[in-house]
């Protein structure tokens, strides 16, 4: 996908405004995990490298209009920015009459969803955004599917406009996973339901080249099939769905599960064959055999792209079918890409970061993008736009 970049604007003595995700989540007033701050600081520092005056702009949580929101000020990560980059990170809240930044340093514009513009993409507010800068740089990879003032609008108002380090990262995983994978491309995904992925598996039945399926979403799959899923959450609805999804794919089924009467800390897990599911019995993971067969065909493939944990990992007793999937993407020589909230959680929790070729910081953006879906956010910055 052709989109300005970053390094090949020239910087010095420029404004540069970066739209970052800097959505982070906070304890109060403490960020529980920086993980999106820590990604959006390589283009930071390119630009201060570089002798530009950064403006910073990003969203945190969903502010309401005419509340105090000032538990979602982003205060707390300008903090966070000042001990990272080791210089003066100022906290910026009335910006709309102009500001004035010299090379070298950094401002941080307050929460941009206060202000009502922003989710409607307002032109006002967008034409605010682009006074502020020579330069509109976009790294929020999180966002751009949103068509919002500061993801989008302001585009269309600056000479300027370029993907940051991260957001042509994203894209070229992205594109490397699906545009031109090696093959064989395998397609591991997760969840509670299909409803909320539908549109990814009937794109990625057409470029894969085996689909993968645990959590809630293979329980509708076992239904289309006919088995007995007994308590087990389902999408009666989107049986006829599922039923085209596989007729025109490479979906093998689980062949056997972990079930269990309840789902608490205190819950057992039975081992059942997927054909012998007792009807007080909710799946709440896939069995060992499958996690054996899933693991052989991952260890096989040239590229996997994961989206959704196999069970309700969350809890220990119900959370070894993720952890074997997990291990087998971690050990394969394939291109490994992963993304996805859960996903990310569950990459945490088995502690295999490093052993994951391109971890996304997406999650319906990630998804969209395996849609085929054009992103706005990228859009904007195509460089025949």
């Amino acid at each position: 996908m052709a989109v300005n970049k970053l390094a090949d604007l020239q910087l010095h003595n420029k404004r540069v405004l970066i739209r970052a995700d800097l959505n982070v989540p906070l304890d109060g007033t403490k960020i529980t995990n920086d993980l999106r701050i820590r990604a959006s600081l390589p283009t930071i520092e390119f630009a201060l490298e570089r002798g530009a005056g950064v403006f910073l702009v990003s969203h945190l949580g969903r502010p309401k209009l005419g509340s105090n929101n000032d538990h979602l000020s982003l205060e707390p990560v300008a903090e966070r920015l000042r001990t990272l980059l080791n210089r003066p990170v100022e906290l910026i809240r009335d910006w709309q009459s102009g500001l004035d930044i010299d090379a070298g340093e950094i401002k941080l514009l307050e929460n941009i969803r206060f202000h009502s513009g922003e989710t409607e993409n307002d032109r006002d507010l967008s034409r605010s955004l682009a006074s502020l800068c020579d330069i509109y740089v976009n790294d929020a990879f999180g966002t751009a599917h949103r068509a919002h003032a500061s993801t989008h609008g302001v585009a269309n108002y600056v000479t300027d406009a370029c993907a940051g380090l991260l957001l042509e990262s994203e894209i070229d995983a992205l594109e490397r996973a699906l545009a031109n994978p090696k093959r064989p491309l395998v397609a591991v995904l997760g969840g509670s339901k299909i409803s909320g992925k539908l549109e990814v598996l009937h794109n990625l039945k057409r470029v894969a080249d085996t689909l993968l399926v645990g959590g809630g979403m293979a329980n509708t799959f076992l239904l289309a099939a006919g088995k007995n899923v007994g308590k087990s959450l389902v999408e009666s609805e989107l049986i006829d769905d599922a039923k085209v999804i596989r007729r025109s794919a490479q979906l093998p089924l689980p062949v056997d599960v972990m079930t269990s009467e309840t789902i608490d800390l205190r819950s057992h897990a039975f081992l059942r064959l997927a054909d012998e599911i007792p009807s007080h019995e909710a799946i709440v993971d896939i069995g060992p055999e499958t996690a054996r067969r899933y693991a052989k065909t991952i260890a096989d493939a040239g590229t996997v792209i994961w989206n959704g944990p196999m069970g309700i990992f969350e809890y220990p007793q119900f959370a070894e079918g993720t952890r074997a999937v997990a291990d087998a993407i971690a050990n394969t020589v394939a291109f490994t890409l992963a993304g996805g909230g859960d996903t990310v959680a569950a990459i945490e929790q088995f502690d295999i970061s490093e052993r994951i070729d391109y971890i996304s910081t997406g999650g319906g953006a990630f998804l969209e993008f395996i849609e085929g879906k054009p992103l706005p956010g990228v859009e904007a910055l195509k460089s025949d736009a």
